[in-house]
């Protein structure tokens, strides 16, 4: 396992979390599907090559819908990247998942609809994704103090939900109510990248009414992003410290389940796909087309 490279995606500042302790070194990267959020800065942490992407870009100017989801996933593939870890603020359903808990879900329900969730525009590709995220990164992420499971419930945005469709998230099972996780999951899928995402809770969903009773609305945002804060501070604490699990025993890894996602995915007429479509997905599929 001498080959991995472990990418993070999160926040706009999680690179100096990494990179203010160890040299680092900045790539644009160009694909396809146009460029990723920002620049990817390479550096490492106990040793292993570290991978580091804010999701929304400098700033924080790209929307949840705008996220060129895409264009990061194929780009950290480009890089090397073999094993994904992510992060992302959400709103609880349930009142176990107290605002600035770490939550590492188990499942996901998609309630998106704008955005693109597959690469192969061009051939009928079908990745299995009953466990949608790699069970051997969430194993080396739980520890105590982190919610061990949750239902992740991914809506489009970018406005909250309704107090009625925060109910009925909760009649269907969700635990965890956000706006990143899709197609971000499905297309690490498809990169036959294993993936596993850190939840930050920052606040009950609007099912339940703000405990600070009769607080006005600014006071309730400060509170929020105080907690998104902490929260992800935290966060990128468990990380560093599953990356140096990793690091002593990078053995472990050898049994994640989805580096080979597209083995038996690829549907269509191997012969009849275009030679261009093959080269362009290269990173991709390029091995199942040898």
């Amino acid at each position: 396992m001498d080959n991995i490279k472990i990418g993070i995606i999160g926040g706009t500042g999680i690179a100096d979390l990494f990179s203010e302790h160890t040299k680092s070194l900045s790539h644009q990267i160009e694909t396809p599907f146009g460029k990723p959020s920002g620049d990817i800065i390479e550096t490492t942490w106990k040793g292993l090559p570290i991978l580091l992407l804010g999701r929304h870009g400098p700033g924080h100017l790209i929307p949840p819908t705008q996220i060129p989801a895409r264009a990061n996933i194929f780009a950290l593939k480009k890089l090397g990247c073999t094993h994904l870890f992510a992060t992302g603020a959400v709103g609880s359903l349930r009142q176990e998942f107290k605002p600035r808990d770490l939550v590492v879900p188990d499942q996901l329900i998609d309630r998106t609809h704008r955005r693109i969730s597959t690469f192969f525009d061009n051939a009928a590709v079908h990745v299995e994704f009953a466990e949608p995220f790699c069970p051997v990164l969430r194993r080396i992420l739980i520890e105590p103090g982190v919610h061990d499971r949750g239902c992740y419930v991914c809506m489009e945005g970018p406005a909250f939900s309704t107090r009625a469709e925060s109910l009925m998230h909760r009649l269907w099972g969700g635990d965890l109510i956000g706006m990143t996780l899709v197609p971000e999951a499905k297309l690490a899928r498809e990169a036959e990248i294993p993936y596993a995402m850190v939840s930050l809770v920052t606040d009950y969903d609007c099912w339940k009414p703000p405990e600070s009773g009769n607080a006005d609305a600014m006071t309730l945002l400060k509170e929020i992003i105080e907690n998104l804060h902490v929260a992800a501070r935290k966060a990128m604490e468990l990380i560093q410290r599953s990356i140096e699990r990793i690091a002593a025993d990078p053995a472990v890894l050898s049994a994640c389940p989805h580096t080979s996602a597209l083995k038996l995915a690829i549907w269509s007429e191997k012969a009849k796909i275009s030679r261009e479509e093959i080269n362009k997905l290269s990173p991709l599929w390029g091995k199942y087309f040898d």
